[in-house]
């Protein structure tokens, strides 16, 4: 499986899938089933290990985390998901249930649009025609739960630019160009207005981007005016811009510009442009931490599922004898 986004953020709130199995493993040595029958109707690691091996398969794709982050933003599908999270329910009660939260669907398209495209990323599966959420569905269903706006701040059916872009601005803010390298060029200006309009990202205003200097020439070797004064005592050697400065003195920007254009004429201050950037806002980063622990988990259950696919042979215990079956 190849990992289109960046690079995962170890979190203490992920269970680590692989302890889980090592504890069935230990449960299993001391378990005595009366058949294999019974085993594998029953056995809790034999359900968990079958799901490993039929998400071993799904997750062998360049683009699953693409194809699973696609089918989650949707707000029917993630409302079943957390519906049958909690229990088996037919297509029937699980359309009860959106009607009640105001989504009206007929029962082909909870089928076909929500319930299908689930069990194909491996969150959910069925049984004698009831519907319930996988070990995998319900550990990310634990992670969606802290950001219920999911399927409504990103764009649905999409190459998953916005995510990729999300993730990397928590290392800190990027610039256009740094932007550039991440997403598609042609795509950058549409993604980057479409994260400012849902609020996930902002960037300062364009006149912020010009800071004024103090320059290290003696400022007693030269006149200036009460106002210059006042302005030069208020430029830092790390920069300020002219917004700042009005604020900080009082003056107003005509005034600002003007007296700026003297000092520097007397090479007392200097300019020095910063380049836009961009950075997240409160909820961009509650999102794109949400995002990481979604992928988290994803490479938790492919490295299990890896493990599980390397020994896929299963002892079974019966009557004080030991007999091996392949698992498929």
């Amino acid at each position: 499986m190849v990992i289109v986004l960046s690079p995962p953020r170890k979190t203490e709130n992920i269970h680590d899938l692989s302890g889980i199995l090592k504890s069935f493993d230990l449960e299993c040595k001391k378990c005595n089933p009366i058949s294999p029958l019974e085993c594998i109707t029953r056995c809790k690691v034999y359900k968990l290990k079958n799901e490993l091996r039929f998400l071993s398969e799904k997750m062998d794709t360049p683009n699953y985390i693409r194809d699973l982050f696609n089918v989650l933003k949707n707000k029917a599908r993630l409302q079943i998901l957390q519906t049958i999270v909690n229990g088996r329910y037919s297509v029937n009660k699980l359309q009860g249930k959106l009607e009640k939260n105001g989504q009206r669907h007929n029962q082909d398209v909870i089928r076909e649009e929500c319930l299908q495209p689930l069990i194909t990323v491996g969150l959910a599966a069925e049984s004698r025609y009831e519907y319930y959420a996988t070990t995998f569905g319900t550990r990310l269903t634990e992670v969606l739960g802290c950001f219920p706006e999911f399927a409504e701040k990103l764009p649905a059916h999409s190459e998953c630019y916005d995510e990729t872009l999300l993730q990397s601005l928590l290392s800190g803010p990027k610039t256009f160009e740094e932007v550039k390298a991440l997403v598609p060029p042609k795509s950058v200006a549409r993604i980057l207005k479409r994260l400012r309009s849902t609020g996930l990202i902002n960037t300062p205003s364009a006149r912020d981007y010009v800071f004024y200097v103090k320059s290290k020439r003696d400022p007693t070797k030269d006149t200036y005016t009460k106002s210059e004064r006042k302005i030069y005592d208020a430029v830092s050697y790390d920069g300020i811009a002219a917004g700042n400065l009005a604020n900080k003195t009082g003056l107003s920007m005509r005034k600002i510009y003007k007296c700026l254009r003297c000092l520097k004429g007397k090479k007392l201050v200097f300019t020095r442009r910063k380049p836009k950037t961009y950075g997240l806002t409160c909820k961009g980063e509650k999102l794109a931490l949400a995002l990481q622990d979604l992928q988290q988990i994803v490479e938790d259950t492919w490295k299990s599922s890896e493990l599980v696919m390397q020994g896929s042979t299963f002892m079974f215990k019966v009557g004080g004898l030991s007999s091996y079956a392949i698992l498929h």
